[in-house]
């Protein structure tokens, strides 16, 4: 059976649109908890668009599942982490321009620094996570740099225009996962799922944890948080 685990950015981003204190994502990460999800997402970033300090701080604070944080690999974050200690933090790219992640990790290209980076946190007792395309050099990579778990980006697939690119951009992350799984990496995916084309995972039982934001709380602006997170529970359950 498949994990969940509920991002709470995007309902930071809208208490942001007005630049006052709700919705409030501690909160709805407890109803997120109470619906079912075996874990907590925010995403850190430099620019502070969404999730704040006082947000992550909190988090850590009244999630009792498990707590991810996702982060650039700079030394302000390395430093926050440390301090922090989240239960996994998940090492995401990140530019100030682009609206969500757009792609994974270039492991390859400077595995000693994330080899680097991956150790100052595993010092505190950190779990670290990857999030890289499905690219079998890129698993290589997060292999040799250390870390435990790789979230394989689903975003190319999501963005698929008809059947005959998706099939084959699903392919590129079934052959992703195969590779994870040779290497004894635990495999979560994440980026761009939602209720509809999260369905083709069903064929993919090596992915442990789905990682989902966005459609999540764009369904909850119609039927709640908590039946949206349940709905989506409901999917992953039986993969």
């Amino acid at each position: 059976m498949a994990r969940l685990a509920v991002n709470v950015d995007h309902v930071a981003t809208v208490r942001e649109a007005r630049g006052i204190d709700e919705p409030d994502p501690v909160l709805a990460a407890g109803i997120a908890e109470l619906a079912g999800a075996d874990g907590i997402i925010c995403h850190l970033r430099e620019d502070r668009r969404h999730i704040k300090d006082r947000d992550l701080r909190l988090l850590r604070q009244v999630v009792k599942t498990k707590l991810n944080l996702e982060m650039a690999a700079v030394e302000e974050m390395i430093r926050i982490a440390r301090e922090i200690l989240p239960d996994v933090v998940t090492l995401v790219p990140e530019r100030r321009e682009e609206l969500t992640t757009e792609g994974g990790l270039d492991v390859k290209s400077d595995t000693d620094h994330y080899r680097r980076v991956v150790g100052r946190l595993r010092e505190k007792g950190i779990k670290i996570s990857l999030f890289i395309d499905p690219d079998p050099a890129q698993i290589e990579a997060a292999h040799g740099a250390g870390a435990d778990i790789v979230e394989i980006h689903t975003g190319h697939y999501s963005e698929a225009r008809n059947e005959i690119e998706a099939r084959e951009r699903f392919e590129r992350i079934v052959k992703a996962v195969d590779a994870s799984s040779d290497l004894n990496l635990a495999i979560s995916a994440g980026h761009g799922l939602n209720y509809s084309n999260i369905k083709r995972f069903e064929s993919l039982p090596k992915i442990e944890e789905y990682s989902i934001g966005h459609s999540i709380v764009a369904r909850a602006v119609l039927v709640g948080l908590e039946r949206a997170v349940r709905d989506m529970v409901d999917l992953v359950k039986d993969f």
